[in-house]
């Protein structure tokens, strides 16, 4: 049960809580999916199905913006899908990368033949296509224009490994950080966003790198084991001779230094993340953004020096996460999150670390890029007596199962009614 992961967390227990009993909705707002049409009420079915952490976000958005971004995640989905199908031939697949930004404006073009577990939007790509071009121009050009560059560089590193740090930095910039320069330039062309936002490629593609370096650190164990390899070689060769070696319990020390290492490189990206936060006025696109950064540096936290990195999956706790997307709705909000979880890396740096120096380094410019003096950070635990907090957690749970069987048997009645 989710709740008792947070049983040490009494802030989070409120939260899980009030989020069951609709305190989401402040982010999550429910969309009008009868005035769609049958088409694009299909394409946030497949939003909803394929994306564990933008669904609720996107959602949020305000006006045609939400439109235009669902598609967008969606063209970009399939682009991934047809990257990740290791069952899809090279000669095959090299030219559906390459030319995957032409098959938009092919009104029947699908592909039927993959494997993976989201098939589906390449199966129905002409729902998704025919949404597309029913976007206004300035969203299909962004859009388009991103898929093309995307592909092309997916189909680089389809044939080659990660090699250098600034290999690294090239293949996250191709398959996030031009996420991010799409996604800003669609924010300035809905004009609820300034145009700059759109025009600084540097901080948008830091905003893409730092969720992708996140994402491919912790999950490390996951990729070896499907015959992947995303941790760049100049890292991991300081440390052991094969990146597969660091699943070896004798190679911990070894694991832990390059695990070290790579969260030290994705926090670079953190004062970009900060002062790009800082730049939005729309609510819906600052909730939009903020919430995932919030969410990585909590995952590097958790990541950094975690032999458990090495053994299974490595995550935040759902309690953990609902409070940091109800909290993360203001820039004070947002950097003081920054600096909590700055401090709780920096309390893990170890004397022996050979990449202390540099970690401590970037750690003190995220904190003066946070702003927020660390000795007036406001505390997000509640300071309970023992006594009131055993009968709040036992209420809670009480509550959260009583709720989550009533939800259950509501859903069952619903399905047999559907029948």
């Amino acid at each position: 049960m989710d709740i008792l992961k947070s049983l040490g967390h009494p802030e989070e227990i409120f939260n899980l809580f009030k989020f069951k009993m609709g305190g989401c909705s402040t982010v999550m707002r429910k969309l009008d999916y009868e005035s769609m049409s049958e088409s694009l009420r299909t394409c946030y079915l497949y939003l909803n199905q394929t994306s564990r952490s933008f669904a609720a976000v996107i959602q949020a958005l305000d006006g045609e913006l939400r439109h235009a971004v669902c598609i967008f995640y969606l063209v970009l989905r399939a682009l991934d899908t047809v990257e990740d199908d290791m069952t899809i031939p090279m000669d095959k697949k090299v030219p559906m990368l390459n030319d995957f930004h032409t098959f938009l404006y092919q009104d029947e073009w699908r592909f039927t033949e993959s494997q993976e577990k989201d098939r589906q939007v390449l199966a129905d790509f002409p729902t998704i296509s025919v949404e597309f071009r029913n976007l206004a121009k300035e969203y299909r050009d962004v859009i388009s224009d991103i898929c093309h560059r995307m592909g092309v560089g997916m189909a680089e590193f389809l044939e080659k490994k990660v090699g250098s740090m600034k290999e690294w930095d090239l293949y996250c910039h191709y398959v996030a950080g031009l996420v991010g320069i799409g996604l800003s330039q669609l924010f300035s062309a809905s004009q609820l966003e300034d145009p700059e936002v759109g025009r600084d490629t540097e901080m948008a593609n830091s905003m893409g790198l730092f969720l992708q370096k996140t994402n491919i650190i912790r999950d490390y164990l996951e990729d070896i084991q499907v015959g992947r390899a995303f941790w760049p070689q100049e890292a991991w060769s300081q440390f052991a001779g094969r990146l597969e070696d660091f699943a070896q319990p004798e190679k911990l020390d070894s694991a832990l230094s390059c695990l070290n290492f790579l969260v030290t490189d994705a926090l670079r990206h953190v004062p970009d993340v900060i002062a790009y936060l800082s730049r939005l006025q729309n609510q819906s696109i600052f909730n939009f953004c903020a919430i995932p950064q919030v969410m990585a540096i909590a995952t590097l936290s958790t990541c950094y020096n975690n032999s458990m990195l090495f053994q299974g999956v490595v995550k935040i706790r759902k309690g953990q996460a609902v409070t940091l997307m109800m909290e993360a709705t203001n820039m004070r909000a947002v950097q003081t999150i920054m600096a909590q979880y700055n401090q709780e890396i920096q309390q893990k740096v170890s004397h022996t670390d050979p990449t202390r120096d540099k970690t401590l380094r970037i750690l003190a410019l995220i904190r003066e890029k946070s702003t927020v003096s660390q000795s007036n950070l406001p505390s997000r635990t509640a300071h309970l007596s023992p006594m009131y907090l055993s009968a709040a957690m036992l209420l809670a749970a009480l509550s959260w199962q009583y709720l989550s069987t009533t939800a259950a048997q509501a859903q069952g009645t619903g399905d047999m009614k559907g029948q």
